[in-house]
């Protein structure tokens, strides 16, 4: 190339650089700030303009990513995104100097400390997540004047205090998401005026007060989440306006029944879950008119009457569950052949026979008069009717202890005691008897958001510290809404119930996949002993084994352990749909009359050698032991230590 050729090349050049206008170098500035920050610069090495044409991090898959609007003579940053890279620290106050950011996403990071009022200065932010993080401190009111937001979300956080009335100016808000973020208190009427609402997702919050009336005025909402608060019904009958709903979850609310009027023209429904709700009502025909309805969760209501006929008529309903409500009469006869792929009805007062099960169709009727002729259901069913008095239980002998190893295989533990096999496969509405009529295993809920994706066991390949018995607990069972346990034939008198939990979904590493919370209650022969229990947190951490004992009392020679999610805790960390009771292995045994359970104690004592000895320290530590011992054998009854773990109460 001659001079000549090299001269138009370099006018070539200055007249593209010149068309090519800076980026404010206030943002410049304060960007690469941000970066050094949170550490990003090898993920993010801004050599240039961050507004330079074709660059790097502005593609729809970069992350992270920077996105400019450019003038005739300057460019803003308008998009950063830094999503899912474990960012840690605080926010940075250079963040709020991009004063024209209209979407910032800084999801499923570690980022702490508290939300700064400066976050008023982003008047212009259309989309802002900040979900899934482990931000603090109080919801700051200056979200308020973010008036041009579309779409807000904190969830998964760790906020207090209530939400800010100023929520209410962001009039053009179409979704709020707020789940799992900590909050408590009332909710606000000033958002009342948040009319173009379309998703509100605010389960698992320590809301209280009345389920409000005003959400009757959100009536372009589509999805409606309540799930898991503090909140009192009844569900006002003035829901009943809010006909384009689609997905309408609400559950655990307190004090007052509600009816189901109220949904009888919401004919866009695909999911109603208006799980524990007290709904004190018989079932609508109305519903069948639903050609959308694909789940139906009703289940622990106060339900009455009977199933109409008309259910068996479902021409989009895959899930149905109407477990644990007053229901009576026969199941439609023809409810088999539906579009159904789970039927749940367990723990009714159900008669009659079933109709034949359709191939595909998983289905539970335990707690019911209803019997199976092609299986062991109706054994195992007229089993468990005789828990509400109405049959006379069955009589397989008797037996002082049963243990199983949930989710997993036979094993047998470093105390001798022998763990059975409990690896039927379960899913969303089954039961399984044990071969020996011992125990039985029942299991209700469906993963709604991933419905085909969960399994309902968990297991892992990592060392359980904490024990000596890691196997045992490397396998579970897990559900999303109740798992129950049933042990048979066992004699009258006071029982130990050890129930053994590791946390092996959730992880506790400095990550955004650590800032999961499993939460779920636990009933013994009907009353609550583990209220919003969290496994890891009372372990010490993820992959720790932890004991509860607790104590019942048996006298129609069974016991009933039953598992639920009320509705708290997180839904998705690590992953979709985690979150519902986790158990590892069930252990029950009469207690002796000496006020123990009948255990091979030198295999315990062994288990305190081999933790201890060999240290100085470990004559001591198992000296005081036998003491403590001694002296708790000698007390009188009413001096001695108790040995459960959970008191009932």
């Amino acid at each position: 190339m001659g001079l000549l050729g090299i001269c138009f090349l370099v006018l070539w050049l200055l007249k593209i650089a010149a068309a090519q206008p800076l980026t404010d170098p206030i943002e410049v500035d304060a960007l690469n700030k941000i970066i050094d920050h949170w550490n990003l610069r090898s993920k993010l090495n801004l050599t240039g303009d961050p507004c330079a044409q074709n660059a790097p991090w502005a593609p729809d898959q970069a992350n992270p990513r920077v996105i400019c609007v450019c003038s005739a003579t300057i460019c803003h940053i308008t998009h950063l995104k830094i999503y899912a890279l474990d960012i840690s620290g605080e926010l940075p106050k250079e963040l709020f100097l991009l004063k024209e950011l209209m979407d910032l996403n800084l999801a499923q990071n570690v980022i702490n400390g508290t939300i700064p009022a400066e976050i008023r200065q982003l008047t212009k932010m259309q989309y802002l997540s900040l979900g899934i993080n482990n931000l603090t401190g109080p919801v700051p009111p200056e979200l308020g004047s973010l008036t041009k937001l579309v779409s807000l979300s904190f969830s998964s956080n760790n906020f207090s205090g209530p939400l800010p009335p100023q929520l209410g100016n962001l009039t053009s808000l179409q979704q709020l998401y707020i789940d799992s973020s900590g909050v408590n208190g009332p909710i606000p009427q000033e958002l009342s005026n948040l009319k173009s609402l379309e998703i509100l997702w605010a389960s698992d919050n320590r809301f209280t007060g009345k389920l409000p009336e005003f959400f009757a005025h959100f009536m372009n909402i589509q999805d409606l989440r309540l799930e898991g608060t503090l909140l009192e019904g009844p569900i006002p009958s003035n829901y009943g306006a809010l006909i384009k709903l689609q997905d309408l979850r609400i559950g655990a609310l307190r004090n007052k029944d509600s009816s189901l009027d109220f949904v009888e023209n919401m004919t866009s429904l695909s999911i109603l879950s208006l799980r524990n709700c007290r709904i004190a009502d018989q079932l609508p025909e109305k519903l069948i008119s639903f050609r959308n309805l694909q789940i139906l969760d009703l289940s622990f209501n106060k339900l009455t009457g009977q199933i109409p006929n008309s259910y068996q008529d479902f021409a989009s309903l895959q899930f149905l569950d109407l477990g644990s409500n007053k229901l009576s009469g026969e199941l439609p006869p023809n409810i088999m052949s539906s579009s159904l792929t789970a039927l749940d009805v367990s723990f009714n007062s159900l008669s009659g026979y079933l109709p034949p099960k359709r191939s595909g169709l998983s289905m539970n009727i335990f707690g019911n008069s209803i019997s199976d002729r092609t299986s062991d259901g109706g054994k195992a069913s007229s089993t468990l009717s005789c828990l509400q008095g109405n049959t006379k239980c069955i009589d397989i002998g008797s037996s002082s202890s049963f243990s199983m190893n949930s989710g997993g295989t036979a094993i047998e533990s470093a105390d001798d005691t022998k763990y059975a096999n409990d690896l039927e496969t379960l899913s969303a509405a089954s039961f399984y008897m044990s071969p020996n009529n011992q125990w039985a295993v029942s299991s209700s809920g469906i993963y709604i958001s991933n419905p085909h994706g969960q399994k309902y066991t968990a297991q892992t390949g990592s060392q359980i510290t904490g024990t000596l018995d890691s196997e045992l607990y490397k396998t579970a069972r897990i559900s999303p809404t109740s798992l129950r346990y049933y042990g048979f034939g066992l004699s009258n008198g006071r029982y130990h119930v050890e129930l053994h939990f590791a946390e092996i979904q959730m992880d506790d590493s400095h990550s955004w996949k650590g800032l999961g919370r499993r939460l779920f209650d636990v009933y013994v022969q009907g009353e609550k002993v583990l209220e919003d229990f969290n496994i890891q947190k009372e372990a010490g951490g993820s992959k720790r084994a932890l004991v509860k004992t607790i104590g019942a009392n048996v006298t129609n020679r069974v016991i009933e352990i039953h598992l639920l999610w009320a509705g708290k805790g997180t839904c998705c960390i690590p992953f979709q749909s985690t979150y519902g009771p986790l158990v590892s292995a069930i252990h029950v045994t009469q207690v002796a009359k000496s006020g123990r359970s009948s255990k091979n104690k030198k295999t315990h004592v062994g288990i305190i050698f081999g933790i201890v000895a060999g240290s100085a320290a470990g004559v001591l530590i198992v000296s005081s032991v036998f003491c403590l011992w001694w002296a708790n054998r000698k007390a009188p009854s009413h001096m001695k230590v108790a040995t459960d773990s959970t008191k009932k109460g």
